[in-house]
């Protein structure tokens, strides 16, 4: 399984998690976007408890590798007290099917997320007092602008899925996207990205899991 052939093939079906909340399901992968075990829980405990909380930032620069559905901005939205710049990637968005369903499931911010997936590209798009958000489609290794982030979101498709997106060399982008003491957080703990991140110069730790996942890792620079 590679990125191209996720990709490439479109077919996705909208499916209700553990914790109520919806995702796609990916049949040729048979992948989900999010956990089967809990979408918005997984997201929650995850990015907005192990990232965006624990950053102490004043003003926080969230970089997103995978947008998706747009899950943890719809997270962040909900949680942030404090002003955040949300840049989030997406080589491959979703289609307008794809965005209509899926925002049919979210009656309480259907404004909201339709401003995200429907704003304009390479724009900030103000989507609430303190959250500001912008897509751009391309990916982590296009980026070039070294030390601008706080808290790296790393949500891509899982390395059986997409192995690109986890290697030494995506590790390294990483590193050097985040600002002194800036924090990498993702659902996977996978011990080749563990020791990726480490050949990269972060220092890692491994911690208690969203439900259906033992570890996650969060890795600091």
């Amino acid at each position: 399984m590679n990125n191209s052939t996720v990709n490439n093939n479109r077919e996705r079906r909208l499916v209700q998690t553990d914790d109520g909340s919806f995702t796609f399901f990916i049949p040729v992968a048979e992948e989900t976007y999010h956990s089967k075990h809990g979408a918005e829980r997984e997201g929650r405990h995850v990015f907005i408890t192990h990232g965006l909380a624990f950053s102490k930032k004043e003003k926080v620069r969230i970089l997103e590798v995978g947008m998706g559905t747009g899950l943890n901005v719809r997270l962040v939205c909900q949680a942030s007290e404090r002003p955040v710049a949300y840049t989030t990637l997406e080589p491959f968005p979703l289609d307008e099917e794809m965005i209509d369903a899926w925002i049919g499931t979210l009656p309480q911010d259907q404004l909201m997320m339709n401003m995200l997936h429907r704003g304009s590209w390479d724009h900030w798009i103000e989507l609430t007092e303190y959250v500001r958000v912008m897509k751009l489609q391309k990916g982590i290794l296009d980026m070039n602008a070294c030390g601008a982030f706080d808290v790296i979101f790393f949500d891509a498709f899982g390395p059986a899925v997409e192995p690109e997106l986890w290697t030494k060399e995506v590790m390294q982008k990483c590193f050097d996207l985040l600002d002194e003491g800036g924090i990498w957080v993702s659902y996977c703990a996978k011990g080749e990205v563990r020791r990726n991140l480490i050949a990269a110069g972060f220092k890692v730790e491994r911690l208690p899991g969203p439900p259906g996942k033992r570890e996650m890792l969060r890795a600091i620079k």
